[in-house]
């Protein structure tokens, strides 16, 4: 039997209660972009338990700065200072 953290479902479920469930998950599933994108809807510092790749990509970060603004903070340096997701960022924020 595979270790509960690495059950996509129940994994998923928990971040659905609280992002930060994410941070207790197996590796590869911190790389799958609809667990990690539902984390950041419920808490932006889900962010920073998400693989490397996908806080590097940029589609992902629109992505995730369109939900949840805040969540700019904990993305991969070169990314914070790239014009439109600040925008989409600030935009979010009102």
């Amino acid at each position: 039997a595979k270790p509960l953290k690495a059950d996509r479902e129940l994994v998923l479920e928990a971040v659905r209660q609280g992002g930060g469930a994410l941070q207790y998950a197996a590796e590869p599933l911190k790389a799958d972009r609809e667990l990690v994108l539902e984390a950041v809807r419920q808490n932006c510092g889900a962010l920073e338990w998400a693989a490397n790749p996908l806080k590097a990509g940029r589609e992902f970060l629109l992505e995730v700065v369109r939900q949840n603004g805040e969540a700019l903070r904990h993305a991969a340096v070169p990314l914070k200072a790239d014009r439109e997701l600040v925008l989409q960022a600030v935009r979010w924020d009102g």
